[in-house]
């Protein structure tokens, strides 16, 4: 048996063993893992900085803060979303218990990303632990560094044989996927996911998957350019735009084009100076292949500010891209990198309709201060997620379910979601032996006759669930047989009258 598949075996057999489902089990796994976070911040942000040169404040903004804060709203509330929900009752069910119940899948594979390493791992984790599974971490093999620091804390602070994680590239994931696992949560390229997705289906695995795709930005001419440059050269800066949901392009007319490409060019330069080369705070791409794919777009419509690389650093300088036609290069697949190309409408209508043409994107962003204009675009298409007037701050919203849909993916998280997302939605029925409630409901059994068919039928009825309840002072005068005839009566007459008014 190879070494994968006896690391997948004692996570199913520690799973087999009812280790992971009490609730003081799952709360010890969170809290070991927020202080894995919080006592190792600084080595973390150093394994992050040796993949990318990612400063040290996007490293704990975007990843590490970020883990953090997922953890401490899961233990917040993770009592509550353990315990049974109940529902409403019928006239069958009235005494009895109708509930739903959250029980863990089993064994969760963590197939994370590379370009936030930490966070599209771990955050995911989180909610796999919170719901009671054991979880298979597998990080991404082109963020090595992350992904060796996140092996060693990960096994470290948690329990190995619940968590364990495996490093590896292209055949060490094969034979993962060849595995048979309670769910699979994969974050990454759309390509790989319909991998993940055939390997999930063989087994008729539930998997999650977030993918990406191109996020539109909509700018008109109501808003303040300056602050919509900064919000927007943010969310495509931050990472050296390796981001999922950084904005892809800008739809806009040719007036809103000139004065965002001046208020970029401010920017920039507040934010890193005449030479963004030299800036601390300005990471880099994460290989070679990635860094020629991106550069090999600044040959699409024309460089109208930015366009400096540099090979041996892996260093694209933020670039806008105009005269940019819809059918090139750039416009074709997810940039993953700092080069935002323009391509100008005329409308918001406009805009929707080029949104609308093209696969839904994981994300969709729209400046304006007109009321209508939002509420135009975000009726009239379909993104996993929008903002209004900002970008990138929905992934950072807790309460918001993060995913995709379309090409962008499958299935969401994050807070409650995540809970969810990881746990079987279980239907309990607990029965009462009540003399009451098996009078109403012995109409069921055999011999069939048409007073009893009638009988079923009125308490089958949906509205039943709330309606019944006025009736129920009859049940205490006169009786079951009283009350189930009164009933009966008044029902009929009620349908009477809706049909008439």
């Amino acid at each position: 048996m190879s070494e994968i598949k006896s690391i997948i075996n004692r996570a199913k057999e520690a799973f087999d063993s009812g280790r992971t489902r009490p609730y003081e089990f799952r709360r010890k796994q969170l809290i070991q893992l927020r202080k894995m976070m919080e006592e190792n911040g600084d080595k973390i942000a150093g394994a992050l900085y040796d993949d990318f040169k990612k400063p040290k404040f996007e490293s704990y903004v975007t990843e590490i803060n970020l883990c953090i804060g997922e953890i401490n709203g899961m233990l917040h509330n993770l009592k509550e979303w353990m315990a049974p929900e109940s529902r409403e009752k019928g006239l069958v069910t009235f005494f009895d218990k109708v509930q739903v119940r959250s029980d863990p899948l089993g064994v969760v594979l963590v197939i994370g990303a590379w370009n936030y390493p930490i966070n599209l791992t771990l955050a995911p984790l989180v909610g796999v632990i919170a719901a009671g599974n054991c979880g298979v971490i597998k990080p991404s093999e082109l963020s090595i560094k992350s992904a060796t620091a996140m092996k060693e804390l990960v096994e470290q602070y948690l329990d190995p044989e619940c968590y364990p994680v495996i490093i590896g590239g292209v055949p060490e994931t094969t034979e993962i996927l060849s595995q048979k696992f309670d769910h699979i949560m994969f974050t990454g390229s759309t390509g790989v996911g319909k991998i993940v997705y055939q390997a999930g289906a063989k087994f008729l695995t539930p998997v999650t998957l977030e993918l990406g795709g191109k996020s539109p930005v909509f700018i008109d001419d109501t808003v303040d350019m300056k602050l919509v440059a900064k919000r927007i050269l943010w969310g495509k800066c931050v990472n050296a735009g390796q981001t999922c949901i950084a904005p892809d392009y800008v739809l806009c007319n040719k007036e809103v084009q000139r004065k965002l490409i001046e208020a970029s060019k401010q920017v920039v330069e507040e934010w890193y100076g005449r030479n963004v080369l030299k800036s601390e705070d300005y990471p880099r791409i994460i290989n070679n292949n990635h860094y020629k794919r991106v550069t090999n777009y600044l040959k699409d419509g024309r460089i109208a500010f930015g366009g400096e690389t540099k090979e041996d650093e892996r260093f694209i300088a933020p670039t806008i891209l105009v005269d940019v036609k819809p059918d090139d290069s750039v416009m074709k697949d997810e940039i993953f990198g700092p080069v935002l190309p323009i391509v100008n409408v005329n409308s918001a209508k406009d805009a929707v309709d080029f949104i609308n043409s093209r696969p839904k994107p994981l994300s969709l962003y729209v400046f304006t201060n007109n009321t209508q204009v939002q509420e135009l675009i975000l009726n009239n298409t379909s993104s996993g997620s929008a903002v209004v007037n900002d970008t990138l701050l929905q992934f950072a919203v807790e309460s918001l379910p993060f995913g995709g849909v379309g090409d962008a993916g499958t299935g969401h998280y994050h807070g409650k979601y995540s809970f969810d997302n990881f746990s079987h939605k279980k239907a309990v029925l607990i029965k009462n032996y009540n003399p009451i409630g098996e009078a109403v409901a012995s109409a069921r059994y055999p011999p069939y006759t048409d007073k009893k068919m009638n009988f079923m039928s009125f308490i089958m009825h949906p509205g039943i669930r709330l309606g019944f309840l006025k009736y129920l002072p009859y049940l205490t005068l006169f009786g079951v047989g009283v009350f189930t005839g009164t009933v009966l009566n008044a029902y009929m007459k009620e349908q009477e009258f809706e049909a008439v008014h």
